[in-house]
């Protein structure tokens, strides 16, 4: 880092919040180190991850996207870890664009490392997300917590999700470290792990454990792979019926709007707030007592 001082923003989306670093020419680094203290709760600015805004065309891992989505949402969890995709992040990413005037209501297309996604920015505040398809693995997965265990839906988002139906959303524990899976293999990388429990017809309320960044108050890919695997338990799958089908997911920070269609595209609706800005000294970011 050259410069003596960065600006940044903060936002949320349901409760999952983010440190912005705009950086349209990619002249920032980022090591985990700087953005895990960002996202100190205590130290820091305090976050779920950060939002490095970069153009597409001045990112390698994006450079090939440039002709389809301007911008590139370089996610970067809490622990600095990289991730390929956060459905929360990318409705604030795009709400960060028309803050920043890059972009105006209606569409456009953001591009993450879990491919381009397209967004819609609603003049009520909602953000919509065109997630892409969710890949569902074969293989039997199961979580535990403690003493217990239960079988898990590996869907993948672009990110890898092992959801859990659930008598209780206390049965989740606390959440604070990874719960244990098995087999391995389904998880090389590691796992967002979700615990359901059903609401209603079509409603169901998740808590989540965010892979680097422990529970958070909302997970956007998170609520889309609930919906997917709520949807197969539930025998509705519209590729089958040739309907749309729509859940609606509760999470401790909002709700969520999910709706699968039946070629497989899954939309998720929510809400996007910028609440802050100001400046951060880049030193402070290097200095050797943090490492």
């Amino acid at each position: 880092m050259t410069q003596t001082s960065l600006s940044f923003l903060k936002g949320h989306g349901t409760e999952n919040d983010f440190v912005i670093v705009p950086d349209p020419d990619n002249t920032v680094e980022l090591p985990a180190s700087a953005v895990a203290r960002l996202c100190d709760r205590r130290a820091g600015i305090g976050a779920d991850g950060v939002l490095h805004v970069v153009r597409s065309a001045a990112h390698p891992d994006a450079a090939h996207l440039a002709d389809e989505a301007e911008w590139f949402m370089d996610y970067r969890n809490s622990d600095g870890s990289v991730a390929e995709m956060c459905g929360n992040g990318v409705r604030v990413f795009a709400r960060y664009l028309q803050y920043a005037g890059h972009a105006e209501p209606g569409d456009l297309a953001i591009a993450t490392r879990g491919g381009v996604k397209r967004v819609h920015l609603d003049k009520t505040g909602d953000v919509t997300v065109s997630m892409g398809r969710a890949l569902l693995p074969e293989g039997e997965v199961t979580v535990s917590v403690g003493t217990r265990s239960w079988p898990a839906r590996n869907v993948n988002m672009g990110n890898p999700h092992a959801v859990a139906f659930v008598d209780r959303l206390d049965d989740a524990g606390d959440l604070l470290t990874a719960p244990p899976f098995s087999p391995a293999a389904a998880y090389p990388t590691g796992v967002n792990v979700e615990f359901v429990v059903d609401r209603g017809p079509r409603h169901v309320a998740m808590r989540v454990h965010e892979r680097g960044s422990g529970e958070t108050r909302s997970c956007g890919t998170g609520a889309c792979a609930v919906a997917v695997a709520a949807i197969r338990r539930d025998g509705a799958d519209p590729a089958a019926t040739g309907e749309p089908v729509t859940y609606t997911v509760d999470l401790p920070g909002g709700t969520l709007v999910v709706t699968e269609h039946p070629d497989g595209e899954i939309d998720m609706t929510g809400p996007a707030v910028i609440v802050a800005s100001g400046e951060f000294d880049t030193a402070w970011l290097t200095e050797t007592a943090f490492a």
